[in-house]
């Protein structure tokens, strides 16, 4: 029953045990989405505006997009060590080719008359990418970052459970170990209410606020 779980929450917060570890998981979030998000992000534009170029990185693309999460954990763990480095590393690579595929199809959908008009005001390449291309690309942007901190903490829980030493996920490793549902629980809804939180505070508003110029 929901309500058998208060008193182990209770204690894990008392003892400040659900913060620690909660913290060290947000600051993996945080480190693998704003990296992926940013190297996707470049990716893509690249890949969108530069056919000959998205040829040549197509087929890699194809590959991490279909490489299991898994395998690229176990190997970031092998070639760099347990450590927090392979970690983050680990979480980048697996949402990097999801980033720059919307992004790539965000830039092949940029309006062209747009960019002609860029031409004709001679607007500098710094105010073409910040007032025609990015606009537009919100929307791509958006739907990113929001598919991307859904992958990214659940991939996160994944690489703590197998290598590291603290986080949510080393803390359900720990409780599996011991066969306590409630704590198993009680971490894993933790974070899930914390994602949530962060979802409808900032995503979904975030996403509104992106696509609102195409109704104006």
């Amino acid at each position: 029953m929901p309500q058998e779980l208060l008193a182990p929450l209770w204690t894990e917060i008392a003892s400040g045990e659900l913060l620690f570890h909660l913290s060290h998981t947000v600051i993996r979030v945080v480190w693998a989405f704003a990296l992926a998000m940013s190297i996707g992000m470049a990716l893509g534009l690249v890949m969108g505006l530069f056919p000959k170029l998205d040829q040549w990185l197509d087929p890699w693309l194809v590959v991490f997009l279909n490489l299991p999460a898994l395998v690229l954990i176990v190997l970031c763990y092998l070639w760099i060590g347990l450590n927090e480095t392979a970690a983050i590393i680990a979480v980048t690579l697996n949402k990097i080719p999801n980033v720059t595929t919307v992004i790539r199809e965000g830039a092949r959908a940029l309006d062209p008359q747009l960019a002609a008009m860029a031409r004709v005001f001679r607007m500098d390449r710094i105010r073409v990418l910040r007032h025609v291309m990015l606009p537009q690309l919100a929307p791509f942007i958006a739907a990113a970052a929001r598919s991307g901190v859904a992958v990214i903490w659940k991939i996160v829980l994944v690489v703590e459970f197998l290598g590291r030493s603290n986080g949510i996920g080393f803390q359900i490793h720990l409780y599996f170990q011991l066969f306590d549902v409630a704590l198993v629980l009680v971490y894993a809804l933790s974070f899930i209410v914390f994602m949530l939180v962060v979802e409808w505070l900032f995503l979904q508003p975030w996403e509104t606020r992106a696509r609102r110029w195409r109704g104006a």
